[in-house]
This record gives C-alpha cells, structure tokens and sequence, in this order.
C-alpha cells in the first residue's frame, strides 16, 4: 500500500510499505477514506518529538471503512463506515472506567513522554505518534490496523460526508475538551491562544457553550479574519502587540482580565532568545511565552486550561503569580471516546459545522507538499484534508 512516512526533519515521502495484518483478534482492518494533517502532526514533522524513526508512518486523524476484522470485534463489521480516536484505549482498565481515556494503563509498550516517571505506567498508545507512543502506525496511509476495535470505532451514518465527522479523530474533541475543562458558560469571557486548528475548534465550542467575549491572539491574520468571521472573536494579533495579554486585560470589565483562557499553541510558540538558546542546548523543553501570556490575562480565580503539547522543562513559568491569583490548570491529552458520541449529536443536529476550517483538499500523493504547505501558513493553509 502507499503511506506517507518519516525520512528525517522535513522530510515525509509517500513510500510503498507493506499492508498491515489482523494482529490480535480484537483488531480491524480500516480502509482510509479521508484523513488529515494535524498541527501536532508538524512537531513530529519538524523533529521535536523524540524517538520518531525513518519509515514511521503518520497521521492520527483518519476514518474509512472495515475491510477485515479479528474474530473477537462485536462492535463493527465488515462494510462499516468508522471514526477512530487518536488515542488507543482498551476500556476496561482503571483509567478507561472512569472515562480518562487518554490515561489508559495497557495499550502503550513504550515508556511515554514523562521525565520524573517513577513506577507510574505510561498514558494510552497514539496512532502515529512515535516510540513514546506505542510506535503504532498511523492512518495517512491507504489502510491501517486499528487495535481494541470494540472500544475505539464509532460508526457514523452513511449521509454524513467524511469532512462532516472527521475532526472527531481529535481536534473538535479537543477543542471541546479545553472548553470545558475552562469552566466556559453562558456570559463567560474567554481569551483563546492559536489560531489554528485547535483554537478554532475550541472557538465554535466556546459559542455552543455560550460564551459572550472570546478573544483570539495569534500571529497570522488570516487566521484571525477568519476566526473572526466564523466565531466573532476579537482578533489579537502578537505582531502588532508587544504583549497581548495587556491588550486583552484593557477591554475586560474592571480590567480584571477574562474568565479564562485557552494555551492552544504548546511549547512550539516562539519564546524569548533566552528560551530559544535553552532549548537549543537542550536545557529545557518547551517555551513557556503562551502559559505566561494565559497566567497574565486571565482573572483572580480564574482558569488555565491547557490543549496544547508541552514537554519537558519550561523556564519562566511564573508560578507564583499564579499561586497569588488563585488559580486553576486543567490540561491534558483528550480523552476522545468520551465525548465523541455527544459531538456527533451536535453535529447531525446541525450545531457544530467543524469542516468549514477546510482549506486545503489533497490526494495522499500530495502529502508531502501538503506537510510543506501546512508548516509555512502558505496559501492562507488552515487545515488539510488527505484522500487516500
């Protein structure tokens, strides 16, 4: 079959690679039918995950059809149209009981991303993201194996085009996640940082939430027009403002700051030269500019909640101010199998319309240059779409 695979720091070929097996028996087979190019997707482009090896192939937003399944797969058949979950959740262990999908204790072999990890097993296997992550393959490909099939394949009718359901691999759950972890509700206030695929996806669920003032900061004002067009944020551009947070703080009630605030960027954003000097020591892993940008805009008593990939060591990260405003950080990986089947409900019922951020629709051949693309914000690239 072709996928699209890993030959070092911007380079991703579509090879010819061998098609994938029935594994164990509570596996399926998929036929890829859409899939798409992640922003967390570029970390791994840009060779800032470790333990990625040449020939990995990616892609964790993906959907098709079962083409074969292990004889213990009750949930799907043959011929079914699926969404699959980024993460890899069997659930039935602890984590999976209590809906924290993400944190599932038997689906990664590999040890995960933490660096004071003690006995504490790692968190679930991602499709495509890694040896940190189980190694599994991903699903830019024409097929893919999908693992514990009965927990981690949604059908979904066969009306609803592919672009309707697909964001539910990961970013509108995501998005959707922050959202709530940020305690939005009717009137809130709310700063969201990024613009991208995330920061939108969080933006349409800020509105069904019902959140009154959303500020957007990001550094591309095509995505800001955007942005503010399709979710009436106020757009907050960081090449304009030396620091945003100050700008946002100005049109809140009180000068209070907001409700909360969203760090979609994660340790990617760009830092300060102090920063970008450590990191290229290796001296710590993330810039901390967004999470001192979010500590500075939100209110006393206010929310944190982070989306956005960090690892490592993070310098500035300012804690004391946010011991002295009391307050709350939620974040973490998206637990996806718990809330996609209330997202889809939202989007048959015609309340979420997530593939309008579409910008860009490429066969599987044009991953690479769809990778090339994505990562220069050429061609106003909001999100790209692969048909395999």
């Amino acid at each position: 079959m072709r996928a699209l695979t890993y030959h070092g720091s911007h380079d991703v070929r579509v090879d010819n690679v061998p098609d994938p097996t029935i594994l164990e028996d509570d596996d399926i087979i998929l036929k890829v039918t859409s899939t798409a190019i992640c922003g967390s997707d570029l970390h791994l482009y840009r060779g800032s995950i470790p333990q990625v090896k040449h020939g990995d192939i990616f892609g964790h937003e993906f959907l098709g059809e079962v083409v074969e399944a292990g004889r213990a797969v009750t949930a799907v058949s043959k011929g079914d149209k699926v969404i699959v979950p980024f993460v890899i959740a069997c659930g039935d262990c602890f984590f999976c009981n209590m809906d924290l999908h993400a944190a599932c204790e038997t689906t990664n072999p590999d040890r995960g991303a933490i660096l004071n990890k003690k006995q504490i097993p790692p968190g679930a296997a991602l499709f495509g993201y890694s040896h940190l992550y189980g190694g599994v393959p991903g699903g830019q490909a024409e097929y893919v194996r999908v693992p514990k099939a009965n927990a981690g394949t949604f059908k979904f009718p066969d009306e609803l085009d592919d672009e309707k359901v697909l964001f539910l691999t990961d970013i509108l759950p995501t998005g959707y996640q922050a959202v709530v972890n940020a305690g939005v509700k009717p009137g809130s206030s709310l700063a969201i940082y990024g613009a991208g695929p995330v920061g939108l996806m969080a933006a349409a669920c800020a509105r069904l939430f019902g959140a009154e003032q959303i500020f957007m900061v990001d550094q591309h004002a095509y995505r800001l027009e955007f942005a503010r067009q399709s979710y009436g944020v106020i757009p907050v551009n960081f090449n304009e403002y030396d620091d945003p947070a100050a700008a946002i703080i100005e049109n809140t009630a009180g000068l209070r700051g907001v409700d909360a605030v969203i760090d979609a960027v994660g340790f990617e954003a760009k830092g300060s030269t102090t920063e970008t000097v450590l990191k290229t020591l290796k001296l710590e892993g993330s810039s901390g500019k967004a999470l001192r940008q979010s500590i500075a805009a939100v209110r006393r008593g206010g929310t944190v909640s982070v989306p956005g990939v960090y690892a490592g060591f993070i310098h500035g990260f300012l804690f004391g101010d946010a011991f002295d405003k009391g307050l709350t950080f939620k974040m973490g990986q998206t637990h996806v199998h718990a809330v996609l089947p209330k997202l889809l409900d939202h989007i048959v019922r015609g309340e979420l319309h997530p593939d309008i951020i579409i910008s860009h629709r490429m066969s599987l051949e044009q991953a690479a240059e769809g990778y090339r693309m994505f990562d220069r914000k050429e061609q106003e690239c909001r999100k790209v779409i692969l048909r395999p």
